[in-house]
């Protein structure tokens, strides 16, 4: 198959939904009436939604068989033994929790190791991450090599953590105030791009030099371990699995989305080694979540992430995954589109600082560029910039290391032509680009204000 030009899904389709096809007219008073958020508008006024890739694919057959065994005994449930087993023959951590999602993981670990005073470093947090560690008191701060953040260089692996950073923060502000140092694989707010194994055996001897566990943050591990299997030295020839567990191996535990590479529709975990605070974590998890064995989540969805985690390793649908979506990368930067290169595991991602040179940061052109999107072609995108990430605890503002606007691909759900029709709707913008103006924002929240914040155009 690899001498062939075409990219074909690895699946047939079983079963289909429609798309309501809307004019121009319908969606501008769909944005007006949203405040100019994507977050705001209804999903049927969307043509093709690319706004997350997070519990927006399409199951398998398989997994839809997978439901029907569902065991919804609140505690003791067969089904959390699948769950529990599927989980640790990729990642074989010693405590597996199930949550609802991976931001319940995220707010249960941060709960029990953040708080004042406190340092969490990370390649680059995502916004649930930075909100969690932030909402205890503690300090989230993002420390990607350098090359992260210039959209435009290429780097095989450009979500790889600035080790020598890392050293300095660690000593700077005490070890006994890092209580965990995290990853994110693949790193989504700089672009969707891997982490290598070099890197990640380098950011553990740091770890292993002050004492301090490292963490995962793994919600897109399976993408991860492609890139490192076409693009590390010594794993062209590595089972999916094998690198997947090597990674496991360095760390000390992991927080995870199965929206996510668990390709289900809800559903998450954290998962670690320390059996002292795998029990406070329990007591926190029964407190919001549910019993241990259930996590918020029923047993059908236990199996269905079960099935997932099987699903996701197979190297004809990784092949297929990160083919598709470097498909839609490579036709925007062969047409002068500026993207974030090379192309992500999960996502495009548009450089709105570069085509909209007119619009200063603090008005926003990651914002005005993904309501342009859609109010053209009825795509919907996700700003991922100063909306995002610009505002401090403190109140304050600043312009974010970048602008950028993330065309997530939901997976196993968009058949080519789809891709085809948000290239030709991606290019017509880029030539409107010169009369795009920015935008203000009159409505929002304290935190994570991209969900819910409101604007109007300026």
């Amino acid at each position: 198959m690899e001498r062939w030009r075409t990219i074909i899904e690895p699946f047939r389709i079983h079963s289909v939904e429609p798309i309501r096809l809307t004019t121009r007219a319908e969606r501008e008073r769909a944005l007006e009436a949203a405040g100019w958020n994507l977050f705001g508008l209804h999903a049927d006024d969307v043509l093709i939604d690319l706004l997350t890739d997070s519990g927006t694919g399409a199951m398998s057959r398989d997994q839809w068989a997978a439901i029907q065994h569902g065991d919804e005994s609140y505690a003791g449930s067969p089904s959390f033994y699948a769950f529990r087993d599927a989980v640790q023959a990729l990642f074989p951590f010693g405590h597996v929790i199930p949550t609802h999602q991976g931001r319940a993981a995220e707010r249960i670990l941060f709960s029990a190791l953040g708080g004042p005073g406190k340092v969490i470093p990370n390649n680059t947090h995502f916004d649930t991450t930075r909100a969690n560690v932030e909402f205890t008191g503690a300090e989230a701060v993002d420390l990607v090599i350098p090359e992260g953040r210039v959209p435009s260089l290429v780097h095989p692996f450009k979500g790889n953590m600035d080790v020598n950073a890392l050293e300095a923060l660690i000593r700077e502000r005490g070890p006994a105030n890092v209580p965990v140092v995290f990853v994110t694989v693949t790193n989504n707010s700089g672009g969707g791009q891997p982490v290598s194994l070099e890197n990640l055996r380098a950011v553990r001897e740091v770890c292993d030099r002050h004492g301090l566990p490292l963490f995962l943050d793994a919600c897109r591990f399976a993408e991860n371990a492609w890139f490192i299997r076409t693009r590390e030295p010594g794993y062209a020839t590595r089972p999916i699995p094998e690198i997947v567990r090597e990674m496991a191996a360095l760390a000390d535990g992991m927080t995870m989305s199965a929206k996510k590479d668990g390709l289900a529709n809800i559903g998450g975990w954290l998962a670690l080694n320390d059996d002292a605070l795998a029990e406070r974590c329990r007591n926190l998890l029964i407190l919001t979540e549910g019993f241990p064995t259930y996590g918020g989540l029923a047993g059908r969805d236990l199996e269905a992430i079960a099935q997932g985690l099987r699903e996701v390793v197979d190297e004809d649908y990784l092949r297929y995954r990160i083919r598709s979506t470097a498909y839609l990368g490579e036709a925007l930067d062969a047409a002068g589109v500026p993207v974030v290169r090379p192309i992500g595991g999960h996502a495009v991602y548009l450089d709105a600082r570069a085509l909209l040179p007119q619009i200063a940061p603090l008005e926003y052109p990651g914002q005005a560029l993904a309501v342009a999107l859609y109010l053209e072609g009825g795509i919907r995108g996700v700003e991922i910039g100063t909306v995002m990430f610009g505002r401090h605890p403190d109140g304050s503002e600043s312009a974010a290391p970048m602008d950028l606007v993330r065309l997530a691909i939901p997976r196993r759900t968009y058949t080519q032509s789809h891709i085809d029709y948000v290239i030709e709707v991606v290019r017509h913008v880029a030539t409107l680009a010169p009369k795009l103006r920015g935008l203000r924002i009159v409505a929002q929240p304290p935190q994570l204000r991209h969900f819910t914040a409101r604007f109007e155009p300026l």
